[in-house]
């Protein structure tokens, strides 16, 4: 079997990877700018709290957590798929990822915090307006009809 021509010239793929960052990614700014537009007021990325949630919202008692489905491994997700090269480091580094978010979690719920989780192929565009709406009615009704993600390793929407 032929392996695939690299995609990157040498050194570029690094450099791109360097540029990823961990907050005010266009997805987790979807989320605040509707939030925002509904007439919520938040904190964003408050490192008082573990985990340093994207969005914590006092007067709710809530916090929400945006998450791309690659790098926090959403289970059956089309957008999660584990990369082919240099498996044994992706596999540890993504593991390690998705025992911290439930630690974290774990900790948020024990200060007594509502944590929520918005995952990115939530955010795709013919199920967006939905997940929105039913995001806002978690803060602000306490609707927890749908189960949380990081644990129903069932997705409802990939």
């Amino acid at each position: 079997m032929k392996a695939k021509p690299e995609k990157y010239e040498r050194g570029t793929r690094s450099y791109t990877m360097s540029h990823i960052r961990g907050k005010d990614t266009s997805i987790e700014m979807m989320v605040r700018r509707y939030l925002f537009s509904r007439g919520l007021r938040f904190r964003k990325n408050d490192k008082r709290y573990p985990g340093h949630p994207d969005i914590v919202l006092p007067k709710w008692h809530a916090v929400v957590f945006v998450n791309g489905c690659f790098w926090h491994m959403h289970d059956g997700c089309a957008k999660h798929s584990m990369p082919k090269s240099n498996v044994e480091f992706w596999s540890a580094k993504l593991l390690r990822n998705r025992e911290r978010d439930r630690a974290q979690q774990a900790e948020l719920e024990a200060m007594g915090w509502r944590v929520i989780v918005v995952w990115e192929c939530e955010l795709a565009k013919p199920v967006r307006r939905e997940r929105l709406e039913r995001l806002y009615n978690q803060i602000v009704v306490g609707d927890e009809t749908p189960p949380d993600p990081v644990r129903d390793p069932k997705p409802a929407t990939c």
